[in-house]
């Protein structure tokens, strides 16, 4: 997948809407791993996965506009931050995706509704609840409005 976003530079925005998992198991099955009576699970070493947003986010052809996501269940601003300066993004879109969000009956995931905040070297926007394709909208939005202000 690093690759595949790699060869697609320059651009002038690169939008990480989602993540690739963390990490890997370091040697895959070409089979299902059965289970054996009386041995338990298999253990599996996992490696680490590279991070496509800080690669983009640092890379020597950065598109002029770089937004990533941030899905958190503790310490939603802090840990926003931490990741737009370790990744190298302009903003970044936060949600609160723990039960105790208070967001909608059903909370973030699974539900219709969001309250994201923006999170930039600015400072924190925080947007009110609203349903999801409205975040969708205000994002396409910001977006624009963010690259009519780009240098490319």
């Amino acid at each position: 997948m690093n690759q595949a976003v790699e060869r697609l530079l320059p651009a002038d925005a690169g939008i990480f809407v989602a993540a690739v998992a963390d990490w890997r198991t370091a040697n895959a099955a070409g089979e299902k791993i059965k289970k054996v009576a009386g041995k338990g699970p298999p253990s599996l070493q996992m490696v680490e996965n590279p991070d496509i947003l800080a690669g983009i986010g640092h890379h020597t052809q950065r598109p002029g506009l770089v937004v990533g996501f941030a899905a958190e269940t503790q310490d939603l601003i802090a840990n926003a931050e931490a990741k737009l300066k370790k990744k190298g993004a302009d903003f970044i879109v936060a949600n609160d995706v723990s039960h105790e969000s208070g967001i909608g009956p059903s909370g973030v995931m699974g539900g219709d509704l969001n309250k994201v905040r923006i999170v930039s070297r600015t400072g924190v926007e925080e947007w009110p609840e609203m349903g999801k394709d409205e975040v969708a909208a205000r994002l396409a939005a910001l977006i624009a409005e963010r690259l009519q202000t780009v240098v490319v």
